[in-house]
């Protein structure tokens, strides 16, 4: 094995153990995130496919990308009329689950024939 491989595979095992690690520090609780992503389902659906067009869809996005967005918006660094509302109030064990609760639905792809 070449000596870039190696480095690359290193690479590749030291971060997916930082992946499963936030999940595990966070204690995130997908069925948790399921409870609390009610509130969300008028514009992001309970299973994560946006119902309105201005709201993205959610289902099978990373944990890590959505807990970053949420806490973006709780603190205000990041702006929106709705989700800045809704941000302010959620607890980090809250976010943390329900970007478990998005990331955990799985969603498939259909290249058109």
């Amino acid at each position: 094995m070449t000596r870039i491989i190696k480095i690359a595979l290193s690479r590749i095992v030291v971060i997916a153990s930082f992946v499963t690690m936030v999940s595990v520090a966070h204690g995130a609780d997908p069925e948790e995130g399921r409870k609390l992503a009610a509130q969300c389902k008028t514009c992001h659906g309970l299973d994560g496919i946006a119902k309105i067009p201005v709201a993205p869809h959610l289902a099978g996005e990373s944990q890590i990308y959505i807990e970053k967005q949420l806490k973006a918006f709780r603190s205000g660094k990041r702006e929106n009329d709705m989700m800045s509302v809704v941000a302010k109030n959620l607890t980090d064990q809250q976010i943390s689950d329900l970007a478990a609760w998005y990331q955990s639905i799985e969603i498939t792809a259909r290249m058109p024939e």
